[in-house]
């Protein structure tokens, strides 16, 4: 696979158009792990080429499963999907190897920074390239461009990765994924353990290698306020099913995400029971 190239010669159209063809397609999902606890429930999304999807929920909502049922890494938690359908462009990857699929460009940034402390930021980009068939010059010139979108990690390039801070070990880790030409990068809560600046930071990077790329994102994340900000489309988990879905301008007027997911509320409340008794009533849960 070559270099990756602007979306412009792609093809790939405006990546907030909903009608685009959709790269990844979960129809009804269910997993489960150690064969008895049921963590996913039906979960269906799709997610369109160029695009940059946001999937929503609280902390056990059942995102960080999604993304590993889509990248087959759940049989390392004594996980399984025993239910519905996974396709990468049209193509079903229930029997496909978590190393094939990075080959066919889906590719899965773990929660918590995940970089090889010993190794040196430079050395951690280039091992993002193992899967790839083409070395030499191409490498070198993707990873100038890794460079480009991340001016601190070629400021911070020979130092190990242990020794940088958490926002540098994030854009490592996204960098990293970057070098495997991906067309689909599995991005799990990007924001979690950084400064608020240096979360605004990530997601304009995201953005910004989303317009420049034409790479498609599929984010979960608990911020739900930055997360619509970049994304085009969103999909709210909760108890391992998907309870609301829209465009990010639908979900972000919508007063149960303002109320559960963003912290606003035009109701006064008196006491913590009568915060009870409106989760209560929630629209998805009447």
């Amino acid at each position: 696979m070559g270099p990756v190239v602007p979306i412009s010669t792609q093809g790939q159209g405006d990546r907030s158009e909903r009608g685009a063809p959709a790269l990844l397609e979960v129809a009804n999902v269910e997993v489960i792990y150690s064969h008895v606890i049921l963590v996913l429930k039906g979960v269906s999304l799709e997610v369109g080429k160029g695009a940059i999807v946001a999937l929503l929920g609280a902390n056990g909502a059942g995102k960080t499963t999604t993304l590993k049922a889509i990248s087959n890494l759940l049989k390392s938690e004594r996980g399984e999907v025993t239910r519905g359908s996974i396709k990468l462009e049209g193509r079903s990857t229930t029997d496909v190897t978590p190393h094939d699929l990075v080959r066919q460009g889906c590719i899965q940034v773990m929660e918590g920074r995940r970089c090889f402390q010993h190794l040196t930021i430079e050395e951690n980009l280039l091992t993002g390239a193992f899967a790839r068939s083409n070395i030499g010059k191409s490498v070198r010139e993707d990873l100038d461009r890794i460079y480009q979108y991340f001016p601190r990690l070629k400021e911070r390039r020979k130092s190990q990765a242990g020794y940088t801070s958490g926002g540098e070990q994030q854009m490592c880790a996204l960098g990293r994924a970057l070098m495997s030409n991906p067309r689909l990068v599995l991005l799990d809560e990007p924001s979690m353990g950084l400064a608020p600046q240096v979360v605004e930071e990530i997601f304009d990077i995201v953005g910004n290698l989303n317009r420049s790329t034409g790479v498609t994102f599929l984010v979960a994340e608990q911020n739900t306020n930055i997360a619509l900000r970049y994304a085009s489309h969103g999909y709210v988990l909760e108890s391992g099913r998907v309870v609301l879905d829209g465009t990010s301008d639908q979900l972000l007027a919508n007063d149960d995400v303002k109320e559960f997911y963003m912290g606003l509320s035009g109701e006064t409340r008196k006491s913590f029971k009568d915060g009870k008794h409106y989760r209560r009533r929630k629209r998805w849960l009447a």
